[in-house]
């Protein structure tokens, strides 16, 4: 067994189990920003009840979004240790800034905000929600920060076989962090966008004249819109030129472009065949692809055939990772929209088959922020720092790959556990007092 890899797969396990739940965490913290405004402004009981409600499932998803991310930081020192003196000095300043000024803003206003209802001022408690959603949004930046400087290291200088920090700022804002961020946290106000749909419409579905059901639909559907496109363009947009100029390799193997072009053409679908590289069954639009990394349909983009072989990256799994992110980013675009248009024209609450597609897809969205982290990550190997230190450099020495499986196989069954337990709290909290309506399920 190869300890790097088992490693890499704990890892990977680890940062996608924990990446569930951070965006759902943000998005519903800026829905609950203008639900407990609302109530507060209003003093409609309405608004109040649809406040808690959403406000215990921001709660349950917080507290296992701490309890899993606590696990990602102890793998840099246990698995990893290698990576951590390499880049220690200018990797540990982001991580120090998220925990202090991000999360114990987060986690002080969170308690506030749950336990602090009818207790405190109503100003002050929709303010603790505001700083809620603040922390977490800092929060997020500071991580990004971290990782970017990974995709993209700036600000340092290498000294005794160490990256060590320079310019701070040159570091925090390397090229990839801000359309890092910002792509990131559009895709989260998505996540909560659907996440408020889906639990409105378990409710209309239940009783047609709830009025929580109602009003998270009225608010969820066109802000879920807005940001469905905005998480496109400009961000995703600006965030693959980003790619295109400062990670070709990357770029190339996002694109299926296997061979260097002029007017390289715009792939919306293909077979990936790995050896030797090929698309099959394309569906392209020639020139586009360059028109949109370069603003010139007749650039010139480098392929995947004039790189090293040791330093390209996966290209099957980054290859369909970015493409299904990008499937289903038109897919909420068109769903958010039919929502909206069927608002518009007084026959959502009625539509029990749109209300079931709410439903069901509440998943898309955190799969489709698995796609995009497997796209960024594994398109950046073989590098854990590009272009500076690879992954099989980075390993700790001292672990054994036994130790690594072990590890994997407890913390699968903690996960599983984890996981079932968020599921059903969510879905009870979701059903909460909607069992004397029971009666007025929607026929339609």
């Amino acid at each position: 067994m190869d300890p790097v890899l088992l490693s890499r797969i704990q890892f990977a396990i680890t940062a996608g189990f924990h990446f569930i739940f951070p965006p759902i965490s943000i998005g519903l913290a800026w829905l609950l920003v203008v639900v407990e405004g609302r109530a507060w402004r209003s003093g409609d009981p309405d608004w109040v009840r649809m406040g808690k409600l959403f406000g215990k499932l921001l709660a349950f998803t917080f507290a296992v979004g701490v309890a899993t991310g606590i696990l990602l930081e102890f793998q840099f020192g246990t698995n990893w240790a290698r990576y951590s003196k390499f880049v220690g000095d200018i990797f540990g300043a982001p991580l120090a800034a998220e925990g202090v000024f991000a999360f114990f803003l987060e986690s002080t206003f969170l308690g506030l905000y749950l336990f602090g209802r009818d207790r405190v001022p109503k100003a002050v408690h929709w303010f603790s929600i505001l700083m809620v959603a603040v922390g977490a949004t800092i929060s997020a930046f500071w991580i990004i920060v971290a990782n970017s400087w990974q995709q993209t290291p700036a600000g340092y200088a290498i000294r005794n076989g160490r990256a060590e920090l320079e310019t701070f700022w040159g570091a925090v804002f390397n090229p990839s962090t801000l359309p890092r961020y910002f792509h990131t946290i559009t895709a989260t106000l998505v996540v909560g966008a659907f996440m408020m749909a889906a639990v409105a419409a378990y409710r209309l579905l239940k009783n047609r004249e709830d009025e929580i059901g109602k009003r998270g639909l009225k608010l969820a559907l066109p802000w879920g819109l807005v940001f469905a496109i905005l998480v496109g363009f400009p961000f995703g947009h600006w965030h693959a030129v980003q790619v295109a100029e400062t990670q070709p390799t990357k770029f190339a193997a996002m694109e299926g472009l296997y061979t260097s072009q002029e007017g390289a053409a715009l792939v919306l679908f293909a077979l990936v065949h790995v050896e030797p590289p090929e698309l099959r069954a394309k569906l392209e639009v020639p020139g586009l692809l360059s028109w949109l990394a370069f603003g010139d349909p007749h650039a010139p983009i480098r392929g995947i055939d004039e790189f090293p072989a040791d330093e390209v990256p996966p290209l099957w799994m980054t290859f369909v990772s970015f493409h299904n992110m990008v499937i289903l980013g038109g897919l909420f675009i068109a769903v958010m929209a039919w929502g909206v248009l069927q608002l518009w024209r007084r026959r959502l609450f009625e539509s029990r088959r749109f209300l079931k597609l709410l439903v069901w897809v509440v998943p898309l969205p955190i799969i489709a922020c698995q796609f995009g982290w497997v796209a960024a990550e594994v398109g950046r190997q073989p590098w854990i720092v590009y272009g500076l230190l690879r992954t099989s450099d980075a390993h700790s020495e001292t672990v054994a790959a036994g130790e690594v499986l072990f590890s994997i196989l407890l913390f699968g069954v903690i996960y599983c556990f984890l996981g079932a337990l968020w599921v059903y709290l969510m879905v009870k909290e979701a059903r909460h007092d909607l069992e004397p309506a029971i009666g007025k399920e929607v026929t339609a």
